[in-house]
């Protein structure tokens, strides 16, 4: 961990002392019995509150003919159930995912044999495959993983698919949601490739910070390079795949997104073959290096589900990654659970509770079983072996858990950032929408506190450009964001300003109603400020000439009210 104060290192270390980092697979204790033939291989899981009840469900995928299967969360133990629909065929991804922005989650099921499903929730759980609708083929596409994300900034879900075609000819789809109940297949005019890459997962993220979505892909093969497409604002893509360092050639299954060293930059995790996985970090601009050798992290067995939580609540990432071997004589890894030390580098401990953790292993997904805080994470193995629960023993450290609930952006505010601050130091976390290899982890963000009892700030960065912000927030709760909730009263005045131009180049003029004086300040999509000016009367010019390229918000405060703004400097 960074020494930001000697303070704030002393407490953690306290923290990190007496943490006991301890998981136990309570998979048939909690009622999850997924064994013999109906277990999935290369099959993905979903760890998320499909009925949004406040307790984080249990989705998953199924080889051949057996059916998606789903674990409704009973107060911390599971009881399977069933709808109106029945999955069959060779399922990999399994997604909830409110596309409609009408309040309840709907299912989007990739197939590797048959033709990818969209199924429509009416809010009582009765379904309606709508895939036709939507205007998704009915032909196999040998499709893998899905994600979703908003990559145009309108508040709609879009689509991105990870087909796997092994002749290679059928191309991975960016699908856009028109916002209406249907898609349309843009892959072409945005600049996705046209030939196939064998692509198992891909994820919406904003790498560079510039307040739209890019999307990070996951190729088998090292013939197949790892691709990075920039987001160019315009409904376009640019691949900068080998300019950004991101395009790593390996046999490469996730792509795991989280900012494991709180520098503000989204960083990426890639597990592999015996050659090594890679760890991707950010270095803030344009351009990533692969530090899976220096943090420890780098594997050298056959990875495939990886992904970043605080286990032990003591507010620095750690990793767990699965593995393909099930053989402890191997000399290889059977799995990985990685505890961040000092200066984000990466041990295995000996006393997490992993020693029978054998298993051929696939997807993993996280989640809080039991609501205590503590993070659980569910594992996907090859049959004939039961499915992992481990849910963690829970500790004295603290936490808070934030969920977010969209009005402007999407329902589920995915790809929004948030930050949280304790005595100066910050720690991140970003809403993402299928992620890892073919998972989905839980709606509730989990920030684990260590000791402290409060957090001085907890901003978060919604994609339509609205901040909101919270001060003094008590640990041990459960925090419901609604967007725009923090600005209230405050906005009264918002209707006496006018800016323009916007987008903007060089500059921009506020125009207002009001005699009193006001501050327009220009914060980037992290929060930080970068512009502000005192001004005074019915016009004002700000000079925006020195601002790079991207979504910015301007705050203009008076002494009794503020508004906010979302601008474009081209």
């Amino acid at each position: 961990m960074k020494s930001y104060t000697i303070a704030v290192l002393t407490c953690l270390c306290i923290s990190l002392a007496s943490a006991q980092v301890l998981f136990e697979d309570k998979a048939f204790e909690l009622g999850i019995n997924i064994t013999g033939n109906a277990s999935t291989q290369l099959g993905g899981v979903s760890f998320y509150d499909y009925d949004n009840d406040g307790w984080d469900d249990l989705t998953f995928a199924s080889k051949e003919n057996f059916p998606v299967r789903f674990f409704k969360n009973n107060s911390g133990t599971f009881v399977e159930e069933t709808f109106n629909i029945t999955i069959g065929n060779h399922s990999k991804q399994v997604l909830w995912v409110d596309y409609d922005n009408d309040g309840d989650n709907d299912l989007f099921v990739t197939k590797f044999d048959a033709s990818n499903k969209l199924y429509q929730n009416d809010g009582n759980f009765n379904f309606t495959d709508v895939t036709a609708i939507a205007g998704f083929p009915s032909t196999t596409l040998f499709t893998y993983g899905a994600s979703f994300g908003d990559y145009d900034n309108d508040g709609d879900l879009d689509l991105f698919l990870s087909n796997k075609d092994d002749a290679k000819i059928i191309p991975n789809q960016l699908y856009r949601n028109n916002g209406n109940g249907t898609f349309t297949d843009v892959s072409l005019i945005a600049g996705i490739s046209s030939v196939g890459h064998l692509s198992f997962c891909s994820s919406f993220f904003d790498y560079d910070n510039d307040g739209f979505l890019d999307i990070y892909i996951s190729n088998d093969r090292f013939a197949n390079t790892n691709i990075l497409y920039k987001n160019n604002g315009n409904g376009t893509f640019t691949d900068v795949s080998l300019a950004s360092g991101a395009g790593v050639a390996a046999n490469a299954m996730s792509t795991t997104i989280d900012d494991y060293n709180y520098d503000g930059f989204l960083d990426i995790y890639v597990t592999n073959t015996t050659e090594g996985n890679h760890l991707l970090k950010n270095n803030g601009d344009g351009t990533f290096t692969d530090e899976a050798t220096a943090s420890g992290t780098i594997f050298n067995s056959i990875g495939w589900g990886a992904n970043f939580f605080d286990a032990d609540n003591d507010t620095d990432l750690d990793l767990y990654v699965s593995s393909m071997i099930n053989d402890p004589n191997s000399g290889l890894l059977t799995t990985a659970f990685y505890e961040c030390d000092a200066n984000y580098t990466y041990t295995i401990p000996a006393n997490a509770g992993f020693t029978t953790d054998t298993y051929t292993s696939f997807s993993n997904a996280i989640g809080d079983v039991n609501n205590d805080g503590y993070q659980d994470f569910v594992v996907i193995n090859l049959a004939p072996d039961n499915n992992s629960l481990w849910r963690s023993t829970g500790g004295t450290n603290n936490w808070l858990k934030v969920k977010l609930d969209g009005t402007t952006s999407n329902k589920a505010g995915i790809g929004a950032k948030i930050k949280a601050t304790i005595n100066g130091a910050p720690m991140y976390r970003y809403v993402l929408c299928g992620e890892a290899f073919l998972g989905q982890n839980s709606a509730t963000e989990l920030f684990g506190l260590g000791t402290a009892t409060t957090i001085d700030m907890l901003e978060i960065f919604w994609p339509s450009g609205i901040t909101d912000t919270y001060t003094n927030v008590n640990a041990n709760q459960l925090l419901t964001v609604t967007e725009g909730s923090t600005l209230g009263i405050q906005e009264e005045n918002a209707g006496s300003f006018s800016v323009y131009p916007n987008p903007a180049t060089d500059y921009i003029i506020v125009s207002t109603t009001v005699s009193e004086s006001y501050t327009s300040t220009i914060y980037d999509s992290l929060g930080k400020q970068v512009f502000s000016q005192k001004s005074q009367g019915l016009h004002s010019k700000l000079d925006v000439s020195n601002l790079s390229s991207g979504i910015f918000f301007l705050e203009i405060r008076t002494e009794s009210s503020k508004t906010v703004q979302k601008i474009i400097i081209y």
